[in-house]
């Protein structure tokens, strides 16, 4: 309980008068918005039965509902006045219960269960008796509050505001904070912890699954717990979950939390770190957990099959590994769309906030379970629609006997040429011969065009400018490629070479290529030292299969370290001199091909370079005469791979747009120091020239007739059309996102179908098409849209379109306007959606979105939308292209980390145990961490060991070599798999987690306390951040606020 000193009687009676004044349901005209603090879990019942039974089948609403105490004289009753029993549900009767409560005592407390007041008479002998004679709830009035935080004033407020600012982020000025820092209320117990639970407390019930030695609670409606103090202003509360029609009522707070006492904030377990502590009092353990619905969603699928048809249900989501069969419609890992039931009227898409795009892998890879894509040659293949150009799709719908078909994406008749006419079985259905034609019944396929091009080569571009000569590190760089070469010539030990032809070049200033003719006795250096118009002097050697030239080539990168720096440029080298030497070469042998550059030298800063602020108020737009070269070099299929063996984080001009055009890479080294770089180097250089790519793609987007292609993001040269997009080379990875937008409304029977066609050139110079058909159902119910969302394809589209315009538009508008989209959409649901009339204090969630609020602060307050102080320009744009590449699974690990508990001693393994399960992660909070454990923190870009400062010496010894926590170091680290079981078993999960990962990571060392802290706090997404954002249970807060003023 909180120390407060004690007031006099009349005080007491004077201050409990003014309290039923100010709380009187009378003197209140108008139903103000209680503070969002109680959060119970739950679907309420149907008002009227008759508008249900019209409504679609309810939707699982998550609906957390919460009791409110005036902040004002909380501290006091909170901790002297006993608590009337209430119900959220008997609402009518409240008016009897404040005249109760006041009747048997002078304040107003929180609610308080019969359990609990039971516990409380035995424990405080001045607790009145008469109270507990009745164990039935007694209905109550929950009073009025105002609905701004405790420390703003209301009065303060403009009245004619809808609804409450978006949330300003706080900028820390003083450095990141150690997690386990002592907070200055340390006298002031926390809700839901004790001092002697700490690490070791009961786990939360599961959802659904419930065994409790409790008495149970009312099945209906919500009761309030009572809440104990953190601050003098703030509050802890807990949640429950309402029972439902037969479910079990979940308790995300134990009982015996409720009635601990006092506990210090000294960094012991089961201390709430500061950053996780919210403004409002909401305990975040309570808030719906991404961890959880990726847990069910792995439950529900894993081991299983799902069939992806014009009729199937919402697909597994896309962290969750599920094999896929083709029943007519594509793969969501090919085709994921944000909504899978589409609203027929265009102005129900427009209030419901949602978007209505997809997500768009044409090179997706298949699961180890799932079957290729079947193959057809193109002139034995179906023609599609001649008048937009779109494939032959099971979308196509026959008429007149087989002899003409209908077209969705332009409403046009086709007719069938009599060498592929087949009848149909009716009028209007199906070909006989449709199982046996894949573009007839499957939703993918692939087209193998009769013409042949060129095959794809690689050419390797090497700085020797003095700066590059002086660095040291070209020895390596060499050496890693000729061991790369060697590879690639044995062909992983077979004899049989691979007919890939490869080229080099080096430049300072000037460019020097080099003839690898077989019939040269030795390489021969052609320099050419007029760049500006620069002219090829020789076509014959440059580029020459690897089985010819590989002692030729070795020859000439061992001779390239020992290279003699003639004069240094003071104006630098510019990065477009070895790319357009580079491509000239591609241009003159007419083929495509990956550019590999390694480059050291300084850059220069472009004359047309473009500054119009991604720094706060300005960003770094492509110059000019950089997307001109991409478009030159996405014209002939030329990716360009950029490996920045020197760090330049301050001045010059970013290097990455050129090759994050083309369908590259850019690669950022520190002049390779220490080990552990050139090993991310190593397996940089080796996944980039082994990757799976394709050369030379268009893609085209059709959609039905009813709706329109209005924007595509993602990393390539804007096009004229947005459906239309090249790109020089893609992989499986490359992922764009396309927004559709209504023309007019649809057909409830015909549906949404979406279709992507890929044509592109193999590595073998084969032209292939591969099509993906999306078939999407339409419903005039509201409800079905928010039913058939997934939060992780939402973040995807919202990431993609948000990282695209923050070279346009200032970032503070684009937080403000990520957080107003979500905040309509939510507001839409509570009105039109809810399955019942809620409080204002209940916030409703669809099933499928309850991750969506965690996801979009993530996003919200990242690096690139929410700049820190120590990161730079140039590391900001890095990230941005970075981001912009991955797919949906990859998105949401990245902004929705892995943290994952690892085993603390050889007992805990066992030699069939395996690896650590990444299903087994837990949630990205300070909270989630226990100082006498080690956890793991995976993302795409990053891999952290966090060690708490209790772990036991002999789990460093048996990890780390060193029984002492001060003298085990952090950092960048590498670990070695020593001779015991738990070395072994967290070696092998490092090694799995870093071989699914897109880029090569450094592993990092982080001790409590310790500076490096910093780079894990980052991570923990749901606490407040380094740079100023906002924690989950803040920014739900503020979600539920706006989108209920928002209706009102």
């Amino acid at each position: 309980m909180v120390n407060l000193s004690t007031a006099s009687q009349s005080t007491m009676d004077a201050a409990a008068k003014q309290l039923a004044h100010n709380f009187n349901p009378q003197t209140h005209t108008t139903n103000t918005l209680p503070s969002f603090q109680h959060l119970n879990l739950g679907s309420p019942a149907h008002a009227d039965p008759q508008e249900a039974s019209k409504s679609p089948p309810p939707q699982r609403n998550y609906v957390y509902q919460s009791n409110i105490t005036s902040p004002s004289c909380h501290a006091y009753w909170a901790s002297q006045e006993p608590a009337a029993y209430c119900s959220s549900s008997n609402a009518p009767h409240a008016n009897a219960a404040h005249q109760h409560t006041q009747g048997s005592n002078p304040g107003r407390s929180h609610g308080m269960s019969p359990l609990h007041s039971h516990e409380r008479q035995q424990s405080d002998p001045s607790f009145p008796p008469h109270l507990l004679a009745n164990q039935e709830l007694r209905p109550c009035e929950h009073p009025p509050v105002s609905p701004y935080p405790p420390h703003l004033d209301a009065s303060k407020a403009s009245p004619a505001l809808p609804c409450l600012p978006p949330y300003r982020e706080q900028h820390v000025f003083n450095g990141a904070q150690s997690l386990y820092q002592p907070s200055m209320s340390s006298s002031l117990p926390l809700t839901g912890q004790c001092p002697s639970q700490g690490h070791h407390s009961r786990p939360p019930t599961e959802y659904r699954h419930v065994n409790r030695a409790a008495p149970p609670l009312p099945p209906a409606g919500s009761l309030p717990l009572p809440a104990v103090p953190s601050s003098p202003i703030q509050q802890q509360p807990q949640w429950t979950l309402p029972a439902r029609n037969g479910e079990a009522l979940y308790e995300a707070v134990s009982q015996e939390a409720l009635h601990q006492g006092p506990q210090v904030l000294d960094g012991s377990d089961g201390a709430q770190s500061p950053s996780s502590e919210s403004r409002y009092g909401l305990d975040p353990k309570i808030l719906p957990s991404a961890v959880r619905v990726m847990a069910e969603d792995r439950a529900e699928w894993e081991g299983k099959i799902y069939v992806s048809g014009p009729d199937s249900s919402l697909p597994p989501l896309a962290t969750t590994c599920c094999n896929i069969e083709d029943g007519g419609s594509a793969s969501p890992q090919a085709v994921r769309s944000t909504m899978y039931s589409v609203p027929c009227e265009a102005q129900a898409a427009r209030l419901s906030r949602l978007p209505l795009g997809a997500l768009l892998s044409p090179l997706a890879r298949h699961g180890p379970g799932e079957r290729p894509l079947p193959i057809c040659s193109e002139p034995e293949c179906l023609k599609g629609c001649g008048e937009c150009g779109a494939s032959m799709c099971p979308a196509m719908s026959w008429q007149d006997c087989g002899q003409r078909f209908y077209c969705p994406f332009c409403g046009k008749l086709n007719d069938v040429p009599w060498q592929h006419y087949q009848p149909t079985t009716g009028v209007a259905g199906l070909r006989v011969d449709w199982d046996q034609r894949p573009e007839l019944h499957k939703g993918s396929y692939e087209i193998i065009h009769p013409n042949k091009a060129e095959a794809a080569v690689l050419l390797l571009a090497l700085d020797v400018s003095p700066p590059a000569l002086r660095g040291g590190h070209l020895d390596f760089v060499t050496q890693q490629i000729r061991m790369l070469l060697y590879s690639l010539h044995r062909q992983e030990g077979t004899t049989e070479p691979p007919d890939l032809r490869v080229g080099l070049l080096t430049y300072d200033s000037r460019v020097h290529l080099y003839d690898l003719s077989p019939t040269l006795s030795r390489p021969h250096m052609l320099v050419v030292t007029e760049t500006d118009d620069l002219q090829l002097p020789v076509r014959e050697g440059l580029l020459v299969s690897l089985k010819d030239c590989v002692d030729s080539i070795d020859s000439v990168l061992q001779l390239i370290p020992l290279f003699t720096a003639e004069g240094e440029d003071p104006h630098g080298v510019p990065i477009e001199l070895p790319i357009r030497a580079g491509l000239a070469v591609l241009q003159a042998m007419s083929c495509p091909g990956k550019l590999l550059l390694f480059h050291t030298a300084p850059l220069t800063e472009g004359e047309h370079t473009h500054f119009s602020g991604f720094l706060g108020s300005n960003k770094q737009k492509p110059s000019e005469p950089a997307v001109s070269l991409a478009s030159e070099c996405v014209n002939q299929g030329c990716g360009v791979h950029l490996f920045m063996l020197s760090q330049q984080d301050v001045g010059g001009a970013w290097p990455g747009n050129i090759p994050y055009l083309t369908g590259g890479v850019l690669y950022v080294y520190n002049h390779l120091q220490g080990e552990m770089e050139r090993q991310c180097f190593s397996t940089d250089l080796r996944r980039t020239v082994e990757a799976e790519t394709v050369y030379k793609a268009q893609l085209r987007v059709h959609v039905s007739k009813e709706l329109r292609v209005s924007g595509c993001y993602g990393l390539f040269v804007p096009g004229d059309k947005p459906s239309q997009v090249a790109v020089a080379t893609l992989d499986w990875r490359t992922t764009l996102a396309v927004e559709l937008a209504y023309l007019r409304d649809l057909d409830e029977e015909r549906g949404v179908a979406i279709q992507v066609t890929a044509t592109y050139s193999d590595p073998a110079g084969q032209r292939r098409t591969r099509v993906h058909t999306l078939t999407l159902r339409c419903s005039r119910h509201l409800l079905d849209a928010f039913r058939h969302c997934q939060a992780q394809a939402l973040l995807a589209f919202y990431c993609k379109k948000m990282y695209c315009a923050v070279l346009e538009r200032p970032l503070q508008d684009l937080r403000g306007e990520l957080q107003a989209e979500v905040t309509a959409s939510l507001a839409c649901y509570r009105k039109h959606c809810s399955s019942a009339c809620v409080s204002t204090g209940q916030l409703v969630l669809p099933q499928h979105l309850r991750p969506l609020p965690v996801y979009i602060n993530s996003l919200r307050k990242s690096e690139v939308l929410l700049p820190g102080r120590r990161s730079s320009v140039h590391q900001r744009l890095q990230l941005r292209c970075q981001v912009l590449r991955m797919d949906t699974p990859t998105t949401a690990t990245h902004f929705y980390p892995l943290l994952l508990p690892l085993p603390r001693c050889v007992e805990d393994c066992s030699d069939a145990a395996g690896p650590p399960d990444p299903a087994d992660g837990l949630r990205c909070t300070a909270d989630s961490l226990d100082q006498g454990g080690l956890y793991l923190v995976s993302g795409p870009l990053a891999l952290l060991l966090w060690v708490g400062s209790h772990v036991p010496p002999h789990t460093l010894v048996q990890l780390f070599n060193t029984s002492c926590f001060s003298s085990l170091p952090s950092g960048e680290t590498k670990m070695s798999a020593l001779d015991n079981s738990l070395s072994i078993r967290v070696c092998s999960l490092i090694d799995m987690l870093s071989s699914q990962a897109p880029y090569a990571r450094k592993l990092w060392v982080v001790k409590q306390g310790d500076g490096c802290e910093e780079a894990l706090q980052r991570h923990l997404v749901e606490d407040k951040s380094p740079n100023g954002g906002a924690s989950y249970a803040d920014f739900l807060y503020h979600l539920h606020i706006n989108s209920v003023k928002l209706l009102q």
